[in-house]
């Protein structure tokens, strides 16, 4: 390995979530770093647009990740098409507002859990047992949130479990598969100017309010998040495992 070298180059990279704004920035640092990209979100057209929009070696995968039993057959899919994927990048999730505890229902709670934390896991099981069954080291990023360690605002208290129950299975899956070759990482992002961040009836000053909260005085930009993920799975953190990357423009400092 060469200093500077990501050594992403011909390698197959899944990234869920990837017709989001965050996806999207993610998908295309992984593309400029030489990886073939395995975009997987929800609307298949979207999906193709997007990989189309890195160039023709990547492709769409419009899926339900709540189809769980369905999630290996995905990972078959894309190495069928691609060829075996070395990483996994679970951005994918959902958040639900409700500023009001007393009104959460078991819909908005199985909705945000279904999506950002059991789909995670059983998509980055199927794709980890492929990389143990071919002897094949990889990578896993998982996003996770600032809200995993402050308890979030804005009625996302729900949403922040499961980025706090993401956060401790991260550590518990780079233990498990450590021996494997296997490291499992994540990205904690901070406020991201992004269309979750907004809520019903956000003014100017609401949105000032939380720029105020930010040592660097400006929201994250999706962009901003493409350096941690890209190293996280280059061969440069190759001894890094069971870490979370604060991305958040000083808004946590641990």
């Amino acid at each position: 390995m060469t200093h500077l070298d990501w050594g992403l180059t011909g390698k197959t990279v899944i990234v869920t979530g990837a017709t989001g704004a965050i996806g999207r920035a993610v998908a295309q640092g992984f593309a400029e770093a030489g990886a073939t990209v395995a975009i997987v979100d929800l609307d298949q057209a979207t999906c193709e647009t997007t990989a189309l929009s890195l160039g023709l070696a990547h492709r769409g995968y419009g899926t339900d990740l709540r189809q769980f039993a369905q999630l290996p057959a995905l990972i078959a899919r894309i190495e069928a098409d691609l060829g075996l994927a070395t990483t996994l990048v679970n951005i994918a999730g959902v958040i639900l507002r409700t500023p009001d505890l007393f009104t959460v229902t078991e819909k908005d709670w199985d909705a945000q859990h279904d999506i950002n934390l059991k789909a995670l896991f059983f998509l980055t099981q199927a794709f980890s047992k492929r990389l143990a069954d071919t002897g094949t080291s990889g990578s896993v990023i998982n996003y996770s949130s600032q809200g995993a360690l402050s308890g979030g605002f804005g009625g996302s208290v729900v949403y922040n479990a499961t980025k706090g129950a993401i956060t401790t299975m991260t550590r518990g899956m780079a233990r498990s598969w450590a021996p494997l070759g296997i490291r499992v990482n994540s990205i904690a992002p901070g406020l991201v100017d992004t269309p979750m961040l907004k809520t019903t009836g956000q003014t100017d000053e609401d949105r000032q309010a939380m720029i105020n909260q930010i040592p660097m005085k400006r929201l994250g930009l999706p962009e901003d998040n493409v350096g941690a993920t890209v190293f996280l799975a280059s061969d440069m953190a190759r001894y890094m495992t069971g870490a979370m990357i604060n991305v958040s423009g000083g808004f946590l400092m641990y």
